[in-house]
């Protein structure tokens, strides 16, 4: 096939514009529409409370509607495997806390993965966590065993889990 003088500088041409259309092109504004964030706890709690004050936020910053959605049980799972049958579409989030990470180590038949089905986004609330064990408490224990006289953490046991600080 022979290629005519004209047809290859409109070939070239064009292949010589396109760079420029890339730079017109632009992405849609976000979000489109309300976005839901799936709090997988009661309302009232740590994690609601900072969500609902995230949502606010964002409510009034980007002009949409941010749904704060209580799917409280199971540990966070409940929530969790929500979000995860959700659209990948940005307009589901979910707020988690440690229980989260603690859940993939803590329940053996979960329905999700949640380092391979969950990507984080935005790290909005940090809060200290504290293993507090009584001196009385026998170092072959499982909780003495966690914590050895070096300094040491030592984890790995299903009957240790976390705790934070809390109102009584």
């Amino acid at each position: 096939m022979k290629l005519s003088r004209r047809k290859f500088v409109h070939l070239a041409m064009g292949a010589a514009a396109l760079p420029a259309l890339s730079r017109l092109a632009c992405a849609q504004t976000y979000p489109l529409r309300p976005v839901r964030i799936v709090v997988g706890f009661a309302p009232g709690g740590v994690i609601d409370v900072g969500a609902r004050l995230i949502g606010q936020w964002l409510t009034e910053r980007l002009g949409q509607s941010f749904i704060i959605e209580n799917r409280p049980g199971a540990a966070n799972n409940i929530g969790t495997e929500f979000v995860v049958r959700a659209p990948p579409d940005g307009y589901t989030l979910l707020a988690v806390g440690p229980s989260s990470a603690i859940n993939a180590t803590l329940y053996d038949k979960l329905n999700f993965n949640f380092l391979r089905d969950i990507a984080p986004v935005a790290s909005v609330l940090r809060g200290p966590h504290v293993l507090v064990l009584n001196p009385s408490v026998h170092r072959g224990s499982h909780c003495g065993r966690a914590v050895q006289d070096d300094g040491r953490r030592r984890f790995g046991s299903r009957a240790l889990s976390w705790c934070r600080a809390g109102v009584q």
